[in-house]
């Protein structure tokens, strides 16, 4: 008998097609799987009931079908907010609350026939690199349940390694799709900023750091995840139209030319075997007929995290600061919040404007970068998954880390300038743990990192290397 819990979305998806399974059976299976394997890695949170999601997979069994995803189980992440489950944030600010209406992203998951079973795990408000939070815990890596899933997007990354899910939405600011994909051995994709619609709430035009994307165990299914988040949108001023990323995408890469830019030339801290483990990765685009070259450092690294910090600091306290506002809601911040919510709050409009000039002079020597490489790769971590008990790593390889998101530097030059980066696993380490590397391009190239994400992936299939203790 095929273990559903097994099998991609891709696969799912035609069997239920074809009528080769039932969504009452793969939802039986996945609620079976989830009350075996999540109370030890915490991925899911906000779980259903049982006969309530079993009585809305006989309804998709008996409807027409919506889309690709119909009657496929999906666990939302808990930054968004979704119709009658409980969407918390992370923060005991919004511990018990239970929206009306769907936010946007859901409602396209809804809508290509995924049926909502709860949510993922995410630090509070997504701040850190770490899934934890004093409403629902900490989330464990499958590969160790007493490691870090990494984050913000670790319930999601957890719950795809550990088969609860067979696709799921992310979002990445910092890393917070890579950086999980890297310690389950899943894939993530930040996609170019624009093309996935956020909610048009607020302002529209100045913040572009943070951005919504697909993760999955295959790179068809995270192409196939995109062309439903994705999407142009004309109340958003930088939307992008999309294309058919999941056509086309077994293209051969010979010929192409990448681009290894390690450690930064040692401007970053490195727990040791990282590097060499990517390394040893990028000797599979090779054996695809890719060229792979060194590239030294093109950009001051230490201007890029004053860019980074400056803008993203402002973007928090953009966000939170009414919160910020408030002494009792304040009390009931994490420290890490207050911190970000009182550089943004203490910023001129000038400091802001240099912070931006800096990213726009990132962005022409980008632009000079791929007249020579059609991508470049960048490690997608500094630290192998770390004791879910920390906060953050306080230093690496000896080196202090002087704030609570340093350890994750190495994501800022693609996350600065919004391109598209597909998180990639590289294998795992002495210890058993897993890594991965990011390869990204220029703005627009979705479609050709995704193809070379796939021929890399048919040579490798590193996430159908299940966790041992799952």
């Amino acid at each position: 008998m095929t273990d559903l819990t097994a099998l991609d979305a891709t696969a799912l998806s035609a069997l239920l097609a074809a009528g080769k399974t039932s969504a009452v059976e793969l939802m039986t299976a996945t609620l079976d799987r989830i009350d075996a394997v999540n109370p030890k890695i915490n991925a899911i949170v906000s779980l259903r009931d049982r006969a309530t999601l079993l009585a809305e997979a006989a309804a998709a069994d008996a409807a027409p079908r919506k889309g690709w995803l119909h009657g496929l189980p999906v666990a939302v992440k808990d930054l968004q907010a979704v119709a009658g489950i409980r969407s918390t944030w992370g923060s005991p600010l919004f511990a018990d609350f239970v929206p009306e209406a769907d936010a946007l992203l859901p409602a396209k998951l809804r809508a290509a026939g995924a049926i909502l079973i709860g949510k993922t795990n995410t630090p509070e408000f997504g701040l850190g690199s770490h899934s934890f939070n004093p409403v629902h815990g900490a989330t464990g890596s499958p590969y160790d349940p007493s490691r870090t899933a990494g984050g913000s997007s670790g319930g999601a990354a957890s719950a795809l390694a550990a088969r609860l899910v067979a696709v799921a939405d992310g979002s990445d600011m910092m890393g917070s799709l890579r950086n999980p994909a890297a310690f389950c051995n899943v894939y993530g994709f930040r996609p170019s900023y624009g093309l996935v619609p956020s909610d048009p709430v607020g302002d529209t035009f100045l913040h572009q750091l943070s951005t919504d994307g697909p993760m999955a165990r295959t790179v068809e299914d995270l192409a196939r995840l995109l062309e439903t988040l994705a999407g142009y949108d004309p109340r958003l001023p930088h939307s992008l139209p999309p294309e058919p990323y999941a056509e086309g995408l077994d293209s051969a890469p010979a010929g192409l030319r990448i681009g290894w830019l390690g450690d930064w030339g040692g401007a970053w801290a490195m727990e040791p075997g990282i590097l060499e483990l990517c390394e040893d990765a990028l000797k599979v685009f090779e054996r695809l007929g890719c060229a792979v070259e060194p590239v030294a450092p093109p950009f001051p690294a230490e201007k890029l995290w004053q860019s980074w910090t400056t803008l993203r600091s402002w973007a928090v306290a953009a966000r939170l600061g009414l919160h910020h506002a408030d002494p009792k809601r304040r009390a009931r911040l994490k420290p890490e919040a207050i911190w970000e919510i009182e550089r943004g709050l203490a910023l001129s409009a000038m400091e802001v404007h240099r912070a931006s000039v800096i990213r726009s002079e990132w962005f022409v020597k980008l632009a000079e970068l791929f007249t020579r490489y059609d991508a470049l790769v960048l490690p997608t971590a500094q630290v192998w998954p770390f004791p879910k008990g920390w906060r953050y790593p306080e230093q690496i390889a000896g080196q202090p880390m002087d704030s609570y998101h340093r350890w994750m530097e190495a994501v800022v030059p693609v996350s600065l300038v919004g391109l598209p980066a597909l998180a990639a696993p590289a294998g795992f380490g002495a210890s058993g743990l897993p890594m991965g590397f990011q390869l990204f391009g220029p703005r627009g190239a979705d479609r050709r990192i995704l193809q070379l994400g796939q021929a890399y992936h048919r040579a490798t299939e590193w996430p159908q290397k299940r966790p041992p203790a799952m």
